[in-house]
Parts: structure tokens; sequence; C-alpha cells
């Protein structure tokens, strides 16, 4: 029930309280706060029986994307931050009272005009669904989370495809040799990209991986190396990992421990290595088609199994959870097992 009292001021101040929900706020005159007091209570009402409240009137798309954006700055890398930009600018908009499936549809049309394929537009959906169900299951609010999952089920019937195609691309030995020679030919050339790459090929570590490893991190005496919030499908904020250096990782940091026991092990931003491997691939001649830095992670991990490791050791050198994830990496060629079984063969004669 709703209670109100004049102040000395004059204004009215009321207060509603229902179950463990409550609400106040002052007006300059009571009709004004018995008004608020019937809105919120009927608010209060649609709380005890769902459970959800209505949200605010007039709340757009806009507001919940800013405080579900205020919530999680820390957590969201570039993609997320972009996209969820993208999806204020197209249906901030909206109330959240009128958000309907016509309004998903008439979205992904426009994306479609846009040029955009069906991953990008899953993966839209795919954040927007994340800010819906914030705002349903973080603020309480009767919001239909379940329209972005349906929406997405609907392209299917588009004809587009929201599963990306698995790359398989490997640099080859040639390919390599020519991007070495081409760094070490480059008086202008400031990052030390053939031994980044040799240390990548080394590891199976992504880019960002070896670019934020930092000295102090090294374990001397076990060979090892903590990379510190390791990409994760449900939590990457601290999710640190002990990964071992093998042989020829080692080769390339013990010297540079002797140098220095603190600060970056690579000094260089993750976007200068990507932005160096990139252009070296457009200026060797022939230039490189389609190879990205990347390419040396699933090198890295195939040459993994094809020495002789299980899934468990190689899943602790690149940090996949599953599987599923990893075999992707694993480009087992017939040879490949030929070559696996004579060594067998030979061991056990």
């Amino acid at each position: 029930m709703a209670s109100f009292s004049e102040l000395p001021s004059g204004k009215w101040r009321v207060q509603v309280r229902r179950g463990g929900f409550y609400r106040a706020a002052t007006f300059p005159l009571k009709r004004d706060a018995e008004a608020w007091a019937k809105a919120i209570e009927s608010q209060a009402h649609q709380v005890a029986a769902s459970g959800y409240a209505q949200p605010p009137k007039g709340a757009t798309l806009a507001d919940l994307i800013d405080s579900y954006t205020e919530k999680h700055a820390k957590a969201a890398g570039r993609t997320k931050t972009a996209t969820l930009a993208m999806l204020r600018d197209r249906l901030g908009k909206v109330k959240l009272a009128a958000l309907t499936a016509l309004v998903l549809r008439d979205f992904i049309d426009k994306r479609i005009e846009d040029g955009a394929g069906g991953v990008t537009i899953a993966a839209d959906l795919s954040f927007l669904s994340a800010v819906l169900k914030w705002g349903k299951h973080a603020r309480h609010l009767d919001l239909p989370d379940h329209l972005p999952a349906e929406a997405r089920a609907s392209l299917k019937h588009r004809g587009l495809e929201t599963r990306s195609k698995e790359r398989d691309r490997e640099p080859t030995d040639g390919e390599l040799q020519r991007l070495y020679t081409h760094w070490t030919g480059n008086p202008r050339q400031k990052i030390d990209m053939v031994t980044l790459c040799r240390f990548a090929l080394a590891t199976g570590m992504r880019q960002a991986e070896i670019c934020g490893l930092l000295a102090e991190d090294v374990d001397a005496a076990r060979k090892t190396v903590v990379i510190r919030d390791r990409k994760d499908p449900k939590k990457k904020a601290g999710n640190d990992q002990i990964v071992p250096l093998l042989p020829d990782a080692w080769a390339i940091v013990e010297p540079i421990l002797r140098e220095r026991q603190e600060g970056f092990l690579f000094p260089h931003s993750a976007t200068s290595v990507s932005t160096a491997f990139t252009r070296a691939c457009q200026n060797v001649k022939p230039p490189i088609e389609d190879l990205h830095f990347h390419d040396l992670r699933h090198r890295a991990t195939a040459e993994f199994f094809r020495r002789g490791l299980d899934i468990p050791r190689v899943a602790l050198l690149t940090g996949h959870k599953t599987w599923a994830m990893l075999k992707r990496y694993t480009a087992t060629k017939p040879e490949d097992v030929h070559s696996a079984f004579m060594a067998h063969a030979g061991a056990t004669e």
C-alpha cells in the first residue's frame, strides 16, 4: 500500500511497500504523487505475480544497452563493444515495451542490405540476447529475451549460413622463409617479427597472448610461463593458465631473461604485430594470399599432434576447453597417420 506525507516544504512524499518491493519519491503536488503511486503499485503487483517488473515507461533499448555496457565495460572486447554500439545506433530508439519479432525482422533485412552475412548477423543477435537476458535476470525486467534466439533460428530459412567456415590454412615452409627474408632485409623493421613468428609456432599462442607475456611470470626452473586472462568463451578475466615452454620456445625466452627479469617479454602491441604481418604478406613478391598471424597457431597445434602429443597435452598448450574446439586445428593428413604408425612400429621392434 502507498503512504503519503506532506513535508514542511509543502511537497508530498510517497512510499510504496509490497512484500520486498519498495519505492519512494517526492512530488510538488499530491495528485502527482497519487498518480505515481498507482503506477508503482501496479508494477509491484506485476513483480509479486511474475517476479519481473514492467520496463519503465518510455525506456528504450539504448537505455538498456547503456546500463549493460556500464556494468560490463571492463570485460568487453573490441568486437563486443563495436557490435553493441551498432545495435544502439540501429535499435536504440525502440522502446523496450515495443520490442517485437517484427522489429528484429526489419533489423535483419537492413543488415542484409548492408552486406552483412549470416555469421555476422547471428553474432549481432547473440549480443542483443545477452543484453536482454541481463535486463531480465539481473534487473528483473519483463523483457522478451527469447526474441533474438528465434530471430537467429529464422536466418536458415532466409538461406543464410550462421556458422563460419573452419579455416585449415597453414603457412608453408616456403612462405615462412619468404617472410623471414623480407623482415631481415628491411632496415626499417622495428618489430622482431621473425622471433615472434617462431615463438608462435613453438607455442601455439595467440598474438595477444604473446604480447602480454611478462618476464616475471616465467618459471625458469620449470620452464613455464603464465598466460594472464586467457581467452575463454565463459570467463576471460582471471583465467590465468600456466603453460610449458617447449625447447624451441625456451630457446627464445632464455636469452631475454638474461637481459631483464621484469616487463613484457615482447614489448609490442598485438595490433602492431598483426599489421606488420599483414603488410609483409602483401609486400613480398609474389604476395602471399589469405594468410593471417593466427594461422601460425593452426600450424603449431597441428604440429603438436603430428609429434604425437595427445589431446590433454595439446589442450594444455593451446588453452582449448573441449575436443570440439580443438579438433578444427588438428589438420591430420593421411601421411601423418602413416608416419605415426611407422614410428610406433619402430619403437616396439
